[in-house]
């Protein structure tokens, strides 16, 4: 039932998530909405044990690092292929492109690669490290974003009448 859940909670991630990003969405200083949904997926993966493969734990260790890694990369290009600007009052704004989702599409691709590596191997994975790479995913992109952001609200220029 465990594994279930999971699966659910991160379906309904991905969806809210994925059909937000293209719509524009104002970046507020406080950004503490951004955090919620990789925290949730946190607790979601670590609350049971069964993480790891204890029959096969070096390899399990190896792909669940390059499941995060994956995650973290795709965080990164995600956020970077992110459209941002300010409006006039000086507001930052992202809006995701179709770079954004070809990087969302190539995540999942090298995620469902590493699964079939795991299954070729004899490794039990279960949802948990998809969990934890999703997680992994939001929060790189939401530090990535209000990175960037923060280089756009320093250089913001009020334009002069003239």
């Amino acid at each position: 039932m465990s594994g279930l859940l999971n699966i659910a909670v991160l379906i309904a991630v991905v969806a809210i998530v994925f059909a937000r990003q293209f719509t524009a969405q104002r970046i507020t200083s406080e950004g503490r909405k951004r955090w919620l949904m990789p925290v949730i997926l946190v607790f979601m993966a670590l609350r049971q044990p069964g993480l790891l493969d204890s029959a096969h734990r070096a390899a399990s260790v190896v792909l669940l690092v390059a499941t995060l890694l994956i995650g973290l990369a795709s965080g990164a290009a995600w956020a970077w292929t992110t459209r941002m600007w300010t409006d006039e009052n000086g507001a930052v704004w992202t809006e995701g492109t179709w770079a954004a989702a070809g990087v969302w599409l190539c995540g999942i691709a090298l995620r469902l690669g590493l699964m079939g590596i795991a299954a070729v191997l004899g490794v039990h994975q279960g949802s948990q490290a998809t969990l934890l790479s999703v997680a992994a995913m939001l929060l790189t992109r939401a530090g990535v974003t209000t990175w960037r952001a923060q280089g756009l609200q320093h250089t913001y220029r009020v334009p002069v009448a003239g």
